[in-house]
């Protein structure tokens, strides 16, 4: 017996409102646009069968490699003579790499007892006391030990100085920008746009105007993570003031409480939990940032993860690659127990609580750095890059179906993906993004999607984004197939979602840099490794958007499927998939977005394409390149979210 969402929102009406009915609803309300869309992809193939294949013409293309790398001699040349910035843009470099030095220096006089004392005692106090603080503070003294241990103590020191400067000023703008947004229509109107724009970016597309500007070093890694990372904490301090509960809001103002104590006293205080979970988001963002950045002279675990995957030596980037995912884990810990703390009664007569309690971490840093350590013991380390050097060898000489499925893959999928696409004319592709972007939004998407696609052949690197795109896809599919399969267990099946839940939580904490380190001991340093790496990125945000999605669907709509006699597959893709759509259309979404950002940076181990023109760009100086590949990538990246990203339509309606 066949069951569909039609036969149970029927029998038991309670498909959910705004949402069509079923699949076949979803057919004949885009009868026409399908049939349209359908004649005009025969037309397509017909035209590129007859008319042969060809790129973007070269009279439609505009060098801007050229202007662009003057503007950057021009900076070299005034950069120490013009007003703009000797009395601006020097102020804020200075200002940037004095912040920088000074949070590193107090690490230093710290010395390296004090600084674990400080990340131990931090955690346990912002965690809790309780068992919970317990684990969160062996957690960060787990992952200060293996610091030290592997010899990476100085690093981490510069990286968590950068993090400490970057984290604050991007929490503080990004906070400025969501009450702004949180307490004004139209602000926020302004700034959604500029914020999804913001989202699809990869990180490589931040670094080359900074660079342009304010040169290689800290300055330009500083400036870039604050704006990468600043989004997240202005959307959920937005999505706090507005979710704030009107009864109590209503309250305060018949109280007589003025608009500022309304904000101090009432809207604040409701939204700290999404604040909170706004200040994780952007630690995250920020640590992978700061690690990417390295590229531009940020110094560090990346620098030294970049260094080594440049010379292959997994050893090394193995050794710098565990500590940034320690650090992530523990910051990502200490947060995430802070904000599920709010809400929660304070026991009462603790004197462990409150400001005293944090008082009480003070001394207690205070009194480990008066033990007067400098830097960690270098009879405490142990050299891990010989042996993992001589692991991946082994890996190498004796599992060879890992070499010989990068090898096929890269023959039987991503070659012949690059070429069709290189292959069809540049007008088809247009007309197919055009098409494809309408079919899943409006005409509004379209033409973004489709004059962002006509930048990137006026810039002339048509066939490398189309070789990015070949990746992009590929990578997806993957993907999607497997994220989807996981979503649908872990929502069928709740021990394994509890099993899954560490691992997705530990593999969503490492930033983009270190995927590439496993892959290229595996597979060497191919575009299979850059896809890889994509996939394991994109991965856990796929499975739990999905399983969340699958869970949410009205648990009565899939009773009435099976008092009806549906199986369990008929339930799955009558009823569940159907009804859980904009779920799994928002895990494409985001795994488009999250797979370009990994392809991009897969350009460090042989991925090519767009992502290598920015690699090359950055280490050699030549910005036009540079800067050319980035434009293309931004464009790219907003032509897959457009694609992607499900927008009203009056049908809809």
């Amino acid at each position: 017996m066949s069951v569909t969402v039609t036969d149970v929102s029927k029998t038991a009406g309670t498909a959910r409102a705004g949402s069509p009915a079923s699949v076949s609803e979803w057919v004949r309300r885009r009868r026409g646009l399908i049939a349209g869309v359908g004649a005009l992809v025969v037309l397509v193939v017909l035209g590129s069968v007859l008319l042969g294949g060809g790129g973007w013409p070269a009279g439609l293309t505009a060098d801007i490699s050229g202007p662009l790398d003057d503007a950057n001699d021009w900076v070299v040349d005034n950069r120490d003579t013009h007003p703009l910035f000797l009395y601006f843009l020097l102020h804020l470099s200075n200002t940037a790499t004095d912040a920088v030095d000074g949070v590193y220096q107090v690490l230093d006089a710290l010395g390296w007892v004090g600084v674990v004392a400080a990340g131990v005692l931090v955690a346990w106090r912002a965690a809790g006391l309780g068992r919970r603080g317990l684990r969160v503070a062996l957690t960060a003294l787990g992952a200060f030990a293996v610091c030290g241990l592997l010899g990476m103590w100085d690093a981490t020191l510069l990286t968590i100085a950068l993090m400490v400067v970057s984290v604050a000023a991007a929490a503080l703008l990004g906070a400025l920008i969501g009450l702004a947004a949180g307490l004004s229509d139209r602000v926020n109107r302004l700034l959604r746009p500029v914020l999804d724009t913001m989202q699809v970016l990869p990180a490589f597309a931040y670094l080359l105007p900074f660079v342009l500007v304010f040169g290689t070093g800290t300055p330009a890694a500083l400036f870039c993570t604050v704006i990468y990372a600043a989004p997240p904490m202005a959307r959920l301090t937005a999505l706090g003031l507005r979710g704030a509960d009107p009864a109590a809001l209503e309250a305060s103002a018949s109280l007589g409480a003025s608009g500022w104590q309304r904000l101090r006293t009432a809207r604040l205080p409701l939204a700290r939990k999404q604040m909170l979970l706004g200040l994780n988001q952007t630690i995250m963002m920020a640590l992978s940032m700061v690690v990417i950045a390295a590229l531009v002279g940020a110094g560090g675990l990346g620098e030294e993860v970049y260094s080594a995957l440049s010379t292959t030596d997994v050893g090394k980037a193995f050794a710098a690659g565990v500590p940034i995912v320690l650090i992530a884990i523990w910051l990502d810990r200490t947060t995430a127990a802070a904000g599920d703390r709010i809400g929660e009664p304070t026991p009462a007569g603790s004197w462990l609580h409150g400001g005293r309690g944090w008082a009480l971490v003070a001394a207690a840093v205070a009194a480990a750095a008066a033990v007067r350590t400098t830097t960690w013991p270098e009879a405490w380390t142990y050299d891990i890059s010989t042996p993992v050097n001589k692991a991946q060898e082994w890996i190498t000489a004796n599992l060879t179906f890992t070499e010989v499925w990068a090898r096929e893959f890269t023959l039987w999928i991503l070659n012949p993906l690059r070429d069709t696409l290189i292959w069809l004319p540049w007008w088809s592709v247009l007309l197919l993004v055009a098409a494809v972007t309408w079919i899943v939004g409006n005409w509004a998407a379209a033409v973004t999607a489709t004059a962002a696609m006509a930048v990137i052949g006026a810039l002339g690197v048509w066939a490398k984004s189309l070789d990015t795109l070949s990746q992009v896809l590929a990578a997806l599919v993957v993907t999607l197939v497997l994220g989807f399969l996981a979503g649908v267990l872990c929502a069928r099946a709740g021990r394994l979602e509890r099993w899954l839940r560490p691992v997705l939580d530990a593999m969503q904490t490492m930033p983009q840099f270190v995927y590439l380190i496993p892959v290229v001991a595996l597979f060497g340093a191919t575009r299979t490794s850059a896809i890889v790496a994509a996939v394991v990125y994109a991965l856990p945000a796929v499975v739990r958007i999905t399983t969340q999605g699958l869970r949410e669907v009205d648990p009565a709509a899939v009773e009435a499927s099976r008092s009806l006699g549906a199986s369990t597959r008929q339930q799955l893709f009558g009823v569940q998939l159907p009804l859980a759509r904009p779920a799994l259309q928002l895990a494409v979404n985001q795994g488009v977005v999250l797979v370009l950002a990994v392809v991009v940076v897969g350009g460090l181990v042989g991925g090519g394409a767009l992502g290598y023109d920015v690699v090359k760009g950055l280490s050699r100086g030549e910005m036009g390149l540079g800067m050319t590949a980035g434009i293309a990538i931004v464009c790219l990246g907003l032509v897959l979210d457009r694609i992607t990203q499900r927008t009203s339509r009056p049908t809809d309606r």
